[in-house]
């Protein structure tokens, strides 16, 4: 993996962050993704080509909009960074392949929507069942499965009916004992996108992984804002990060890992 290719993945990144977030503001409310272009959402003053550089324009205008002065959120460097700090991390560790973008367009529809999910507590169709599409479009190609292509369709349908219906049992028994929604309907529909990806065993890992990532994110609103434990935190979130960790590690065998 050459230098060069790894700097190409990262500013492709940041490019791609970028308009990751026209979506996690437009999608949710049903706006355009391609017109108008993007303005202030104080002032409404359009946003320049040279004040919509990924990061650098952020870091130049110290984080407030160049003509009202009103601070600019820190979702926007953020995502752009970690869009491309992941993009850089996954061409390194997959290489250039088939696979790598189809993981790739997944790890920008789990960054978008779960910014989404701790903005509004939803998460939007067109990710979770998105993602269920494009886990068994390209299951060919997943070399998480065993077999020929139509073997490895049939993995990844299991995978997404356990990541569905096996949430949508354990959002029933929660709901049931606890008297209110345990977990969201988004979160189903993700689930069933993870298990088309990264199979049934992947679906165990993730819930495993976001129950564990989402538990301390809990203990520390507890702590700091005095949150009470019984109030809803998104889910969506650390499902992603359960996944991500899935996708990452699931490619290469745990001997390779014990090398680094």
């Amino acid at each position: 993996m050459t230098l060069f290719i790894l700097i190409f993945a990262f500013l492709f990144g940041l490019i791609f962050g970028s308009f990751l977030n026209v979506c996690v503001y437009r999608i949710p409310r049903n706006k355009s993704l391609v017109w108008p272009p993007s303005a202030c959402p104080h002032c409404n003053q359009r946003i320049k080509w040279y004040d919509n550089i990924p990061v650098i324009s952020y870091l130049i205008l110290l984080g407030k909009c160049r003509h009202c002065k009103k601070p600019i959120s820190l979702q926007y460097p953020v995502v752009e960074l970690l869009t491309g700090i992941l993009t850089v991390l996954f061409v390194w560790w997959l290489g250039i392949s088939g696979w790598t973008f189809v993981v790739l367009a997944a790890v920008y529809a789990l960054i978008c929507l779960s910014v989404i999910d701790f903005e509004l507590m939803i998460i939007p169709d067109r990710f979770s069942l998105g993602l269920i599409v494009w886990g068994l479009a390209f299951a060919w190609l997943n070399p998480n499965f065993e077999g020929i292509w139509w073997q490895k369709e049939l993995y990844a349908l299991l995978g997404a009916a356990v990541g569905f219906f096996g949430v949508l049992a354990i959002a029933l028994i929660g709901t049931w004992v606890f008297k209110k929604e345990a977990m969201g309907g988004g979160d189903v529909k993700l689930m069933g996108g993870v298990g088309a990806l990264i199979g049934w065993q992947g679906v165990i890992t993730t819930i495993v992984f976001a129950s564990f990532f989402g538990l301390i994110y809990a203990l520390v609103l507890m702590i700091w804002k005095g949150k009470k434990g019984g109030d809803a935190i998104p889910f969506g979130p650390f499902l992603s990060l359960g996944a991500l960790i899935n996708l990452f590690y699931l490619i290469v065998p745990a001997k390779m890992l014990l090398e680094f």
